[in-house]
């Protein structure tokens, strides 16, 4: 072992035995609490496609609240994700670049992105285009871990994150920020929002963004990388828009469009400034309609769009996939219960340089059962789903989950679910060397047992999970099928993505002390390995302070070693990240904020090659921001 794999390791450990140590803390002084301080309960709707009180959902979760988002100071969803438990993420270089995001060990494919209810992902790659989702335009974050297969159909093996765009409510009002900060970065956001009351209430909220940073070289510089800087630049708009036909009856839309220009690095001395431009809409109608007093529906026709040019020479790559999706669901109330029955068809399209023409299409069609019971302090819920697709068949996925609450504050709960991850475009039909027509869904099946604890004062959360995923799919060389080429994708491997994740967080006077940790075993089984870019342990450590109108706060990000390829002979070293952030209201409608990224100027890689921001500062004001 180097030097300097050892003062990585060094730098890593510290935190991680903070963590676990104000962890006990944390846990000892939740327990003790006797007193239920929080009355008005956060409320999730991805867990379960319905609204459930936080203490009532029985997989684990996270949530980011508008005010989290606007306390942290970040400008990048990718970087706010980071901080999160149970995240991990990869980015080819600064902001603007290339980006995926892991749940629990789980590759960018097996996590499905919701933007509004829509589900936004490129149907070649299998991924969602995180460099091109601005945080300016968002206004929650809902993080739900675990298989969501039986309620989203295909790829919620590890989990699912849905984005909120910002609504409208109450008079009319108007947001505005912009800063400046390191590396040449500008961010302007402007927006007006509200309602009109009455027998046909209007709700409107439409947001708009532009940001652009000259950025670093995302390479690590050597003899055949380009040194300039890659930048990026982003626009942004999105809007929401409702209307009260009666009580009980309302329509609306949603949309949300997003342009990215990041540069990169492909040649020493490129003949053109290599760039990938990357587009993701969305767009949404929708009628909700309470039917009887125990029967709602809810019909929503969605199109998301993922649009790609990558620029190496005059004409660019192009790599762009349409989807279109129409669903309906009813929520039946039976008792204290629910019943849901769900109805879904989508149809995706693709267009790019290496698809052939007669595989340029697929649908999908889907019906979904869901119950949950309430039952005092049981709970329990159970769904199943049949999805049929028009090119790799039918599929069955279904959970179980059970919890008990041992006090209002304490509950203990445990599930049982299975999954699918459909293969992509390029899985099938990428040519050449890499399509295989004849590859299968990977498939995954998923036992966790968790115990909670939240009085509204001090919480803590424990997640024991084990996802066994077969068939694999992965990169064949050489090609059992000699007619595919020299290498092809095949349903050849299996992986483990097992750990245990916990949190903990508690309020002294004014100050908010809050820690994760994620210890985790991410194996390729078939040559017992760790899986790429994931690491045995990684967490956060840090404390808020709120004294008036100035609040402030520090973070510890902190991560284990990682391994780049599956042969396990590029190391990525072991990180620590201190992060800074503060803000000063100036009067109501009028605040400061700042936040120094990476403090310290660490140096680490989330990818082999590829440079990582150095130490950072950002600082704005913003206006209507209460």
């Amino acid at each position: 072992m180097t030097l300097s794999v050892l003062r990585c390791a060094k730098v890593a450990l510290k935190p991680l035995a903070i963590s676990i140590s104000i962890s006990a803390v944390f846990s000892s002084i939740a327990i003790a609490q006797t007193t239920v301080d929080q009355t008005l309960e956060p409320v999730l709707v991805t867990a379960a496609r319905s609204a459930q009180k936080a203490s009532d959902v029985l997989v684990d979760h996270v949530v980011i609240t508008e005010e989290e988002i606007r306390e942290s100071g970040q400008t990048s969803l990718v970087d706010l994700l980071q901080t999160k438990r149970s995240v991990e993420v990869k980015r080819n270089g600064g902001a603007g670049s290339d980006s995926e995001v892991y749940i629990r060990g789980g590759n960018g494919k097996q996590t499905i992105l919701l933007i509004d209810g829509v589900r936004s992902v490129s149907s070649t790659s299998g991924t969602a285009t995180w460099s091109a989702i601005p945080l300016s335009q968002i206004e929650r974050v809902e993080i739900v871990m675990g298989p969501l297969g039986s309620l989203y159909g295909a790829d919620a093996v590890s989990g699912v994150i849905q984005i909120f765009t910002k609504k409208g409510s109450g008079a009319p009002r108007a947001a505005f920020s912009a800063g400046a900060g390191t590396y040449g970065e500008q961010v302007v956001t402007a927006g007006i929002s509200g309602s009109v009351e009455g027998e046909h209430r209007v709700r409107y909220s439409i947001n708009a963004a532009h940001e652009k940073a000259e950025g670093f070289s995302s390479r690590s510089i050597g003899k055949d990388v380009n040194p300039d800087d890659d930048g990026y630049s982003k626009r942004s708009m999105s809007g929401q828009f409702s209307w009260e036909l009666a009580k009980g009856h309302e329509v609306g839309a949603s949309f949300l469009n997003s342009q990215n220009d990041g540069e990169y690095d492909a040649t020493k001395f490129p003949l053109y400034n290599s760039r990938v431009i990357s587009n993701v809409d969305t767009y949404a109608v929708y009628s909700r309609n309470q039917i009887t007093d125990a029967w709602s529906s809810l019909v929503q026709l969605s199109r998301s769009e993922s649009k790609q040019e990558q620029y190496e020479s005059a004409k660019p790559e192009l790599n762009n996939s349409k989807q279109d999706q129409l669903s309906w669901q009813n929520d039946i109330k039976l008792g204290t219960d629910l019943l849901q029955v769900l109805l879904e068809r989508r149809e995706e399209t693709v267009f790019n340089t290496t698809q052939a023409k007669q595989n340029r299409s697929r649908s999908n069609n889907s019906l979904a059962l869901a119950y949950q019971l309430y039952r005092g302090d049981h709970l329990g819920s159970a769904s199943v789903r049949y999805d049929n697709s028009s090119v790799y068949g039918s599929n069955v996925t279904g959970s179980l989950g059970y919890g008990y609450h041992l006090s209002k504050a304490l509950r203990l709960s445990g599930s049982v679910g299975t999954s699918f991850r459909a293969p992509t475009y390029n899985d099938l039909y990428y040519v050449p060397n890499f399509g295989n027509p004849d590859v299968k869904p990977e498939k995954g099946k998923n036992t966790e047992i968790g115990i909670y604890y939240d009085d509204g004062h001090s919480d803590f959360s424990v997640a024991y999970y084990h996802n066994k995923i077969t068939d694999l799919i992965e990169v064949q060389k050489p090609c059992a099928d000699a007619t595919l080429g020299t290498s092809c994708s095949s349903n050849v491997n299996k992986a483990l993505l097992k750990g245990v994740s916990l949190s903990a967080g508690t309020r002294i006077a004014d100050f908010r002390l809050y820690s994760t940790l994620d210890w985790q075993d991410p194996r390729d089984l078939t040559n017992n390995s760790l899986i790429a870019r994931r690491a045995r342990y990684h967490g956060t450590l840090g404390v808020s302070h709120a004294m008036g109108a100035f609040k402030s706060g520090v973070d510890i990000i902190y991560s284990g070693y990682r391994f780049d390829g599956s042969k396990q002979t590029k190391q990525l070293g072991g990180y620590a990240l201190l992060n800074l952030h503060a803000s000063y209201d100036l009067s109501n409608d009028w605040q400061l904020f700042g936040r120094w990224n990476n403090a310290l100027d660490k140096q680490y890689e989330l990818a082999q090659g590829y440079q990582t921001a150095g130490s950072n500062i950002f600082v704005g004001v913003r206006y209507g921001f209460k």
